[in-house]
């Protein structure tokens, strides 16, 4: 007989970077705490993701002591999700800022670091996997779910055992998207468990309607541990509810036991004030089904910026188009699955296509994944793309690891450190090496400007003249930024993406 699947919260990470914007504080986590500790998660999921960014950029928080905070209130094992060599930042970092931020989050009471890459490149792993086994923590090899002609099976339990030869304590099987199907999700499961000696683990999203249906075959396949949250921070574009898998599991042989119901209604009451205290960062749409992420194959985050982002530029007209270019965008990049970055760099990279014409605004990001500096891309990148980004970006085409030829920081970071009056620990230095602005800021806020007179609303013209339209685009952390011209007025259109 099997043992009963293990539950993992998500409740403090995922769900509210999901539904809420990532804006859930810490003042807003430590009440429930001790209630979540007591329900016996296998792991309750608290840090990394966009959460270190969001919380710098909108919450003002150092992250390090979020996670002191967190750990200082809890029993049950943390974990959280980081990218590789991106560490949770958009730019790849040197192995020594990649090691000392593992480090020091094994060290601030991390028990397991989700480690995985948008490209499913192990080279992109394997610093983040070997720092974390080194301080004492467990490392999670991530397999990125994502559809395309390349992407199979086969190829996904291939990954997973380059990642067991890696010496990961587990793997989780991660569906960024909510778009595996069950049969695909019980194939994979099935073949992994086949396969490795380590505990396999699923992540996904309800965003498809997929999820919990997905959750349940993998479950039967023998996966170890589902990831799931609690309402209001459950389902849509969030994980399957608790209670509902307990219900959908309910007389099948791996059915948990002992998941206080009780306890787990009054978790959900107080969330349900923190959900109302969050209400102008959340949407009814993130929290339905959404069949258009099955039709288009992409995450319903991205989904939902780019209604926002086509709104901001009068675009709305062109939201089939934009969806439609995307399958493109990504056949020319070596079909690169989409999860932050690329989900960022893919979508708008799309958006330009169609704004401006097919790659007359090759977009930085975009030219950097065709030349090989975010890793191996799972095909070849279309050839007269790649010519094109290294005739546009004066750079060649590699194919090693992207950060073999990133020089080592740490010590010119503690230097600009002090000489700026910051704090120049270990834990200030991987912070500033991937948010230098928004660390300054927390230390040195910057002066409110005075804010203008209203001026009074012009006539609306009669007719509307012919628009002369050029742009730009610029990203910083996980905030993408679109300069455009209109009549030679300048307009700054910034679309937040979080993972």
């Amino acid at each position: 007989m099997m043992k009963p699947v293990v539950f993992n919260c998500t409740l403090l990470r995922d769900a509210h970077q999901s539904l809420a914007a990532t804006r859930m504080s810490t003042a807003q986590m430590l009440p429930i705490l001790s209630k979540l500790d007591a329900v016996g998660y296998g792991r309750l999921e608290t840090w990394g993701g966009a959460t270190i960014d969001a919380g710098l950029r909108f919450l003002k928080e150092f992250p390090f002591k979020r996670l002191d905070a967190i750990r200082a209130g809890t029993k049950t094992p943390h974990m959280m999700l980081m990218r590789g060599q991106n560490i949770v930042a958009y730019n790849q970092s040197p192995d020594d800022v990649v090691s000392t931020f593992a480090a020091q989050c094994i060290k601030h009471g991390m028990n397991t670091i989700r480690i995985f890459d948008a490209l499913n490149d192990p080279r992109n792993m394997r610093t983040a996997i070997e720092a974390t086994k080194k301080a004492g923590g467990e490392a999670q090899g991530t397999i990125c779910y994502t559809k395309s002609p390349v992407h199979t099976v086969e190829g996904f339990v291939k990954l997973g055992c380059q990642l067991a030869e890696m010496g990961v304590a587990s793997i989780c099987l991660k569906d960024m998207a909510g778009l595996v199907p069950p049969r695909a999700a019980y194939d994979i499961i099935k073949g992994l468990k086949a396969n490795v000696k380590v505990p396999v683990w699923m992540h996904t999203h309800e965003t498809a309607g997929l999820g919990a249906a997905s959750y349940l075959a993998a479950v039967d396949a023998g996966v170890d541990c589902i990831d799931v949250s609690v309402k209001p921070f459950s389902d849509g574009t969030s994980q399957p509810d608790h209670v509902r898998m307990l219900a959908l599991l309910s007389n099948h042989e791996r059915c948990p036991k002992g998941y206080d119901a009780k306890l787990i209604a009054e978790i959900s009451e107080y969330e349900k004030v923190v959900y109302e205290e969050l209400s102008k960062f959340t949407s009814h749409k993130n929290e339905v089904v959404n069949v258009d992420a099955l039709r288009y194959e992409v995450p319903g985050g991205m989904l939902s910026n780019f209604r926002n982002q086509l709104k901001e530029l009068k675009m709305e007209d062109k939201f089939e188009e934009v969806c439609s270019e995307i399958p493109y965008v990504r056949e020319k990049l070596g079909w690169t699955p989409l999860v932050t970055p690329t989900s960022q760099i893919v979508g708008t990279q799309a958006a330009m296509n169609v704004k401006f014409g097919r790659w007359k605004q090759f977009i930085p990001g975009a030219m950097d994944i065709a030349l090989g500096y975010f890793g191996q891309t799972p095909a070849p990148v279309d050839p007269e793309i790649q010519a094109l980004a290294a005739k546009n970006s004066k750079k060649d085409p590699i194919s090693c690891r992207p950060a073999d030829l990133l020089k080592p920081r740490m010590e010119a970071i503690r230097k600009e450190l002090k000489e700026n009056s910051m704090p120049a620990d270990d834990e200030h230095c991987v912070i500033y090496a991937m948010f230098p602005q928004q660390l300054k800021e927390l230390y040195f806020p910057p002066k409110e400007a005075p804010k203008p007179a209203a001026a009074p609303a012009p006539a609306a013209p009669a007719t509307v003249a012919p628009q002369k339209i050029s742009g730009s685009v610029s990203v910083s952390g996980n905030v993408t930024s679109m300069r455009l011209g209109v009549n030679g007025v300048s307009h700054l259109v910034t679309v937040e993406e979080l993972n």
